[in-house]
């Protein structure tokens, strides 16, 4: 009966040690969401759509307009969207910040806060490339949230969102920073946080804390499949919003500055053909002409290392580090040329609101049989004079076939057009193959690739045989 009891003795009192170390490890986050809940809002933005037309395009002195007039489908000329989002106050006196998308084309705004209380926003600014928003309630002593140094956050940690998901107002969600960072297709001004934090549509412009109660981050996308929460959420670190925020406190709009070049990956393959030992930096597949690094002489296969003194580490740190050069200053480049470092100093000019370039006109293919290079297992033909007017270029090459193995696993394709071997422009078939005999066998080849408007550089093995 001793030992019975003893044993039952034990595993009671060790469930109960184990639950209590459990509830030591996990965060308490009551204060949290009591202290700074009131510093979110609930966004509601109504967007008015006008019907210009209610009937079909008939004069009104028309004998058919009285008919369409009395019988024909009648539309409202005005219909009301609405939808929903959060926002967090960062100053006393009524300055709000949310996601540009949560209030894009809003005709009438209203923030609520937790005290019920209703004001009408207005937009002081929005940055679509960011998809930061500025708003402002004629308010004051208002709690405000604590901006806290999202470059101390460490994958792993907690972090809590606060906001108004499908509507719930002060709903909160907590997890984990998964990773920092992120590069999101058509963001390349923002460095995403990955959390697996809950967020669903109406947390869009909410905050995210970390555990000393301080903002982080604005909750922007989720990845999803399913239109709710999947785990993966994505929020723009808060110096980056703040940066945009003042900016357009001050003017109303955000500037940016550009060199005017065409960036891609640099890969190991890519690297080893460059004569580089580690994939780091932002290799440049184009430079626009007339641009700031077209004068500074920057050229196209040139990897930029560092950009105003801070190592390029991977293509999407640049666009980051050259939008926050004022437009007009002067920035030294230290980039990889030919087997060797080199420095240039460029004048960094305005990004256009837009942000749109001018793209050559598209290809055309011919139809002529080219030359079979057999250690790439490409054929290839040289580009007519019409065909390289089109393409506004001086030489090149047209793919004409591309079965061989090692031309299927570059990615290359028929219809593409070899612009350069490393930084050496393609002038003539001729001149390419003399290239690709004095290659030692088995080494990997950078050639650079033009498809539809946009070219690139991809590694091409050659043959070992």
């Amino acid at each position: 009966m001793l030992r019975k009891f003893t044993s039952l003795f034990i595993l009671v009192f060790g469930v109960t040690c184990s639950a209590s170390a459990l509830t030591k490890e996990l965060p308490d986050f009551t204060d949290l969401a009591e202290k700074q809940g009131a510093a979110v809002v609930n966004i509601s933005t109504t967007q008015i759509m006008r019907n210009e037309q209610i009937l079909p395009n008939v004069p009104e002195g028309d004998p058919f307009y009285d008919f369409f007039r009395h019988f024909a489908p009648q539309m409202p000329r005005e219909q009301e969207l609405q939808s929903l989002g959060s926002g967090f106050i960062i100053s006393a006196d009524g300055y709000i910040m949310t996601n540009a998308h949560v209030v894009d084309h809003a005709d009438k705004i209203t923030v609520r806060l937790t005290d019920k209380r209703e004001f009408r926003a207005k937009v002081i600014g929005a940055d679509k490339r960011t998809d930061v928003a500025l708003l402002k309630i004629e308010a004051s002593g208002l709690p405000k949230v604590n901006v806290g140094d999202p470059n101390k956050l460490k994958v792993g940690e907690w972090v809590v969102a606060i906001g108004s998901p499908f509507g719930f107002d002060s709903s909160v969600t907590a997890g984990i920073v998964s990773a920092k960072g992120r590069s999101l297709p058509q963001d390349n001004y923002v460095p995403f946080i990955q959390t697996d934090v809950a967020i669903n549509p109406g947390s869009s412009g909410g905050p995210l804390f970390n555990m000393n109660e301080e903002v982080v981050g604005i909750n922007s996308q989720i990845y999803t499949r399913s239109g709710g929460s999947m785990g993966l959420s994505f929020a723009i670190p808060i110096d980056v919003a703040m940066q945009v925020s003042d900016q357009l406190r001050t003017s109303g709009k955000v500037t940016r500055g550009r060199i005017g070049v065409t960036i891609q990956e640099l890969t190991q393959e890519l690297a080893e053909s460059f004569g580089l030992s580690k994939p780091n930096g932002a290799l440049i597949s184009s430079v626009e002409k007339n641009a700031p690094a077209d004068k500074a002489g920057i050229e196209a296969s040139d990897v930029i290392l560092k950009f105003d003194g801070k190592a390029v580490n991977s293509s999407s740190d640049l666009p980051r580090m050259v939008a926050a050069i004022k437009p007009g200053s002067k920035v030294v480049v230290e980039l990889w040329r030919k087997g060797e470092a080199k420095k240039v100093t460029v004048e960094v000019a305005e990004l256009p609101e837009d942000g749109m370039l001018a793209r050559a006109s598209k290809k055309k293919q011919d139809d002529d049989v080219g030359e079979t290079v057999s250690r790439l297992g490409i054929a290839v033909s040289e580009l007519t004079k019409e065909q390289q007017q089109e393409l506004q270029i001086n030489g090149g090459l047209l793919v004409e076939d591309a079965k061989g193995s090692a031309a299927r696993a570059a990615g290359l394709h028929q219809g593409d057009v070899l612009l350069a071997i490393g930084n050496a422009p393609i002038r003539s078939l001729a001149q390419f193959n003399e290239f690709i005999k004095r290659v030692p066998k088995g080494r990997n080849v950078a050639l650079l690739v033009r498809r539809d408007d946009n070219a690139s550089y991809v590694a091409i093995k050659l043959d070992e045989k």
